[in-house]
């Protein structure tokens, strides 16, 4: 199968991330997958698997745990969404870069699978997804369960030490929900997603939850390991009873894993061990969090006779990039991408803008997806900004510029038809002592990025 074919069949199929409202309960069935993993012989059971959910911060989080293993001398698989450009940015792997996997070491997408291997890998298993799909009495595979399916399979084949897994939405209901973790981490859990996943935390907290799971028989010698991000109270609440009812051992950030941050970087004093003076390049003081979340999940792995130096976590961390996070890619003026797309996250945002840079002008570039909260997320956004470019991005998902206006009525507002035109115009009025900062949705970050003439 060429790739050209194989990207045109992954695109046949129902792909919900493009798809602003659907019935939750009713279209993400477990069953599904699980049986379909069953036909292909359950790859991912073979798999030590690290898994993580939450609101923000999951891939931060994951890249994180991930750079670290590399570290630590392990081959690690790295499965994360959505993507920013390439739909293969999804499945990684990333191993010591004396490794031939890694030949483009120290790049932004290191390791990511190539085009002939995923067209080889889909080539094997369109039998199979077909066969499936005709006779399935839980309905046919969509583009995020499919995927799932490759990442699991290729892992396998290329017999990763480890596989970090980001849930797509949700958790309960999650393709990536099939797998039984040594390690689940949950991150800061905000509103997201309420007309699917519920309209109080308390409900969200109980989908992302739903990653906490007993351990099948072989992990039996070892209860489940989760590391929990500082959440609000109700949402703590049902972490807590979640691992209370499966006998899984918690550890939280901020009661038994400590941050303090320091001129130079950050201390961590973790479950295990003390480490100080840590650095990373990923801009925000949020990140410390993830950090520590990140830094308990592979101290967690001590349970399992699997200890990692204190090294591989320093170096590991720094090394570990992240695109599309407080990401700049032009200084002259300055250009900070940013997949901040809920309230919670743009928030954080614009703490880092705040803290971590300096400029005459904020010129704003915001496209929204329409089921995201447009207020909530503009109203943190306002005062920062002196100009705002209103878009969309080429998905149909996305809220018209139009509707993004009335919340900027008193601001210096342009509406362009779509990404492209958003890049020609903020290159246009932005002068050198300026700040173009692109966010309100991954998709937008995406095209911007690849539209964007580096500097």
């Amino acid at each position: 199968m060429a790739y050209p074919e194989t990207v045109k069949y992954l695109e046949s199929f129902i792909n919900y991330e493009k798809i602003p409202a659907y019935p939750y309960k009713e279209s993400l069935k477990l069953e599904r997958i699980e049986e379909f993993l069953e036909s292909i012989g359950n790859p991912q059971d073979a798999l030590k698997c690290i898994h993580v959910a939450g609101t923000k911060g999951k891939g931060s989080t994951c890249a994180f745990i991930s750079y670290i293993l590399r570290q630590a001398g392990y081959r690690v698989g790295l499965y994360t969404s959505p993507h920013l450009s390439d739909f293969r940015e999804r499945i990684r792997i990333l191993a010591q870069q004396s490794d031939t996997l890694t030949n483009q070491a120290k790049c932004e997408f290191e390791g990511i699978i190539s085009e002939s291997e995923l067209a080889q890998l889909l080539e094997i298993l369109k039998p199979k997804i077909e066969d499936y799909n005709k006779n399935s009495e839980y309905g046919q595979l969509s583009f995020f369960e499919v995927y799932t399916s490759l990442a699991f399979v290729y892992f396998k084949e290329k017999k990763v030490d480890f596989a970090v897994l980001e849930t797509g939405l949700g958790g309960r209901l999650d393709a990536t929900n099939v797998v039984n973790p040594y390690v689940c981490a949950i991150t800061p859990l905000s509103y997201e997603h309420t007309q699917k996943l519920g309209n109080t935390l308390r409900e969200i907290a109980a989908e992302k939850a739903g990653i906490i799971k007993a351990q099948s028989v072989k992990c039996k010698a070892q209860n489940l390991i989760v590391i929990s991000a500082p959440q609000e109270k109700e949402a703590i609440e049902v972490i807590r009873n979640k691992c209370k009812k499966v006998d899984a051992r918690l550890y939280e950030v901020e009661r038994d894993i400590t941050y303090q941050k320091t001129n130079n970087g950050f201390n961590i004093k973790g479950i295990f061990g003390e480490y100080p003076n840590l650095e990373i390049r990923l801009l925000g003081d949020h990140q410390l969090i993830n950090a520590a979340v990140a830094i308990g999940a592979v101290e967690a792995l001590r349970f399992y006779n699997i200890n990692i130096n204190i090294n591989a976590i320093r170096v590991g961390l720094y090394d570990t990039l992240w695109p599309g996070r407080c990401e700049i890619i032009s200084r002259n003026p300055l250009l900070v991408l940013d997949g901040a797309q809920n309230v919670a996250s743009t928030l954080a945002l614009r703490q880092a803008i705040k803290a971590n840079f300096k400029y005459k002008k904020l010129i704003l570039v915001l496209g929204v997806s329409c089921d995201k909260d447009i207020k909530g997320i503009c109203k943190e956004l306002y005062d920062l900004l002196d100009t705002v470019i209103l878009t969309r991005a080429n998905n149909s998902r996305a809220a018209e510029p139009e509707r993004l206006a009335e919340y900027f009525k008193a601001k210096e507002t342009y509406i362009t038809n779509n990404v492209e035109e958003a890049v020609t115009y903020a290159q246009r009025i932005a002068r050198k002592e300026d700040l173009i900062l692109v966010c309100g949705s991954l998709f937008v970050v995406g095209e911007f990025r690849n539209v964007f003439q580096y500097v």
